[in-house]
C-alpha cells in the first residue's frame, strides 16, 4: 500500500477552506475495474475505434450498432462498484461547507457512492435521452425489438446522455464547472490526465484565480510542475488517508 504523508500545510488550508471544488478522471473509474475509454473494446468490439461507435456520424450511419456498444458498456459499468475514492469524496464533501465534485468520467459510480454536489461534464452513460432536438430524458420505453427504442414523447431515436466527439459540453455544465473552480480555495485534481479540455484548463484556472491546487495522481502529467502540492498515489489510497486525518484533526 502506498504512503502518503501530507503536509501539514496542506491539511491547514483544507481545515481553513469554505470552498473546494475537486475534478476526476479515468484513474479513479479505472480502481473499480472500469476499463478507460481507450481500453474499453475487446471481443466484438475491439475491430473499432472509439471514434467510430461515439459521434453523431456513427450514430446517423448505423444508430443499433452504437447503441448496442452503450448496451454492452453499461453491463460492464453495472458490474463495477464505487472504490475507496469514490467514497471518501463523498464524505469529504460532508467536512467542507461548499464542496463542489466535476467528473469526466460517465459510469455513476460518484453519484452511487453518495455524492451530491456533483458535475458530470460528459454525462452519464446510465442516462438516456432523444436523440431530438428536445433531448427528452427517458427512463421507460417500449421494448418493440427496434434498436435504438423510440422515445416515448417524440418518437426520436433513444441514444446515451453523454458528449460525443464532435458535440459541444453543454453551457450550463461547463460554465458551472469553471465558476467553481474561479470561486474555490482548493483545486483537487484526481486521476485525470489533464490532457483532455477544456477540463483539462479547470485545475489551471483554479490556480490562476488563487486557489491551492494539489494533484492526486500516481504519474506526473502536465499540471504536476504547476500544482502547489502532489500527492503521488493511487487515488483509492490517497483520499480515505486524508479524509481520516481531516476528520481526526490530525497534525502531520
Amino acid at each position: 500500500m502506498t504512503t502518503v504523508a501530507f503536509p501539514a500545510a496542506l491539511l491547514e488550508r483544507l481545515r481553513r477552506a469554505r470552498r473546494v471544488a475537486a475534478l476526476t478522471g479515468a484513474g479513479v473509474s479505472a480502481e473499480s475495474g472500469v476499463p478507460t475509454f481507450r481500453d474499453v473494446h475487446s471481443g466484438l468490439w475491439a475491430r473499432y475505434r472509439p471514434e467510430d461507435l461515439a459521434s453523431p456520424e456513427a450514430f446517423a450511419r448505423d444508430p443499433a450498432l452504437v447503441w448496442n456498444w452503450y448496451a454492452w458498456r453499461r453491463q460492464n459499468v453495472a458490474a463495477a462498484a464505487p472504490n475507496p475514492a469514490h467514497f471518501a469524496l463523498a464524505a469529504l464533501a460532508t467536512l467542507i461547507p461548499e464542496f463542489t465534485l466535476i467528473t469526466q468520467n460517465v459510469d455513476g459510480l460518484h453519484r452511487r457512492a453518495g455524492s451530491q454536489a456533483l458535475i458530470e461534464l460528459h454525462g452519464s452513460i446510465q442516462r438516456t435521452v432523444c436523440s431530438g432536438r428536445q433531448r427528452h430524458e427517458v427512463e421507460q420505453w417500449t421494448e418493440d425489438g427496434s434498436e435504438p427504442p423510440r422515445c416515448p414523447v417524440c418518437s426520436a431515436l433513444l441514444r446515451p446522455d453523454v458528449v460525443w466527439f464532435g458535440e459541444s459540453l453543454p453551457h450550463d455544465t461547463i460554465d458551472a464547472a469553471f465558476r467553481a473552480a474561479e470561486e474555490c480555495e482548493v483545486f483537487l485534481c484526481i486521476g485525470t490526465s489533464t490532457l483532455v479540455y477544456p477540463a483539462a484548463e479547470l485545475p489551471f484556472f483554479a490556480h490562476r484565480h488563487g486557489a491551492c491546487v494539489v494533484e492526486v495522481n500516481p504519474h506526473n502529467t502536465p499540471l504536476s510542475s504547476v500544482a502547489d502540492f502532489r500527492l503521488s498515489g493511487p487515488a483509492g489510497e490517497v483520499l480515505p488517508t486524508l479524509q481520516r486525518s481531516l476528520e481526526a484533526g490530525v497534525p502531520c
